[in-house]
């Protein structure tokens, strides 16, 4: 068996990195496991070991219009190359949707061809229901990443769901700053850096919460981040970062941890960064609706909030900080749930797929 495997913008992002545990797992195996992303970025899926990467041209570009044509552009050179490169008995695994020139090329070649999807939301509506289309014409099965994303988009293949999961490295490093002291009570935020994640949600947050500190996380360079925010008034205790390789510290000092992404706009099909805050044994507060509400309880680890109530958002928050029976009950739940999600569950679930 070999793992022609397939993702479209090598970044610090959640897929990505959802697809370097899958690597590591299948090397892990003795699986002989090829990569094919674009090159000229770093990410989480640089010099991965034992895995041998192949580079297409790729370049993600701020306008539509271009970046639809660099899209099918890439994919036409990317379907060329599998042509040539592609074996009978090859499984072609394409990450998300979007490098759709794989399962062409893998449909051609009488291969296996795995989708692992991520996400349910994409704009324009033509090119979400030509991704999809492409996924119902060539996938011999598909991985969703919750039981919510596998009814919001039904297909008519084999379907698995397979959690996200945190690696081993990341939960042995939690356990132990978890016995580090709390020195301030932050609020954590880590996402990309657009309106539909909520990052004005949480400048407001922090503009009418004066008293804790608020921390932002984004994917996204300073100077980014500094055209972004050119007409906001950032209030002085939200601190703004791009981003990080290494989130630890954050986690380590923070106190409760936010998803506020609109979900006029935008659903969390899972939500990684909710799950690193339960390995810190961290209350979230997230969305009611989506992926995220298969790891988070009303009540139990944290609070099932829209990202526009802002007034019960703060009310919880400053609960959280003020009642120290609750917040340690949810601690202790977040912690003892999130070691449901390790290595060991994620690949032995792959490896079952990959051989039914």
């Amino acid at each position: 068996m070999r793992i022609i495997a397939i993702h479209l913008l090598n970044d610090y992002s959640g897929s990505p990195k959802v697809l370097m545990q899958l690597l590591n797992g299948w090397c892990k195996k003795n699986i002989e496991t090829h990569l094919y992303t674009c090159g000229g970025r770093d990410g989480f899926l640089s010099g991965v070991e034992k895995v041998k990467t192949h580079f297409f041209w790729y370049r993600f570009a701020k306008n539509p219009l271009l970046r639809l044509l660099f899209l099918m552009t890439s994919q036409f050179i990317l379907t060329i190359q599998l042509l040539i490169k592609l074996q009978k008995n090859d499984i072609v695994y394409i990450n998300t949707v979007l490098p759709f020139g794989a399962a062409i090329a893998g449909k051609i070649r009488g291969c296996k061809v795995m989708y692992h999807i991520h996400e349910t939301t994409m704009k324009p509506k033509i090119l979400k229901l030509f991704l999809f289309g492409i996924v119902k014409i060539t996938a011999t099965e598909v991985v969703y990443v919750s039981y919510f994303l596998a009814n919001k988009e039904p297909l008519n293949v084999r379907k698995n769901v397979i959690y996200n999961v945190l690696e081993s490295q990341f939960m042995q490093q939690a356990q132990l700053n978890l016995k580090s002291e709390k020195k301030s009570k932050i609020v954590l935020m880590i996402c990309s850096l657009k309106a539909y994640k909520g990052v004005h949600e949480f400048l407001k947050l922090a503009q009418i919460n004066p008293q804790f500190t608020f921390k932002l996380v984004v994917n996204a360079s300073q100077n980014q981040i500094e055209d972004y925010f050119i007409k906001d008034t950032i209030p002085s205790n939200l601190i703004i970062y791009p981003t990080q390789k290494d989130t630890h510290n954050f986690y380590k000092e923070a106190s409760v941890v936010l998803n506020l992404s609109d979900t006029n706009l935008w659903v969390e099909t899972f939500g990684l960064t909710v799950l690193e805050a339960m390995a810190y044994g961290l209350p979230t507060i997230v969305p009611p609706v989506g992926g995220v509400v298969e790891l988070v309880k009303e009540g139990k680890n944290g609070f099932l909030i829209d990202s526009k109530n802002s007034v019960l958002l703060s009310k919880k928050i400053n609960e959280l900080f003020q009642n120290s029976v609750l917040y340690h009950e949810m601690s202790k739940t977040a912690l003892e749930y999130s070691k449901f999600f390790c290595e060991d569950y994620f690949e032995n679930e792959s490896t079952r797929i990959l051989s039914n």
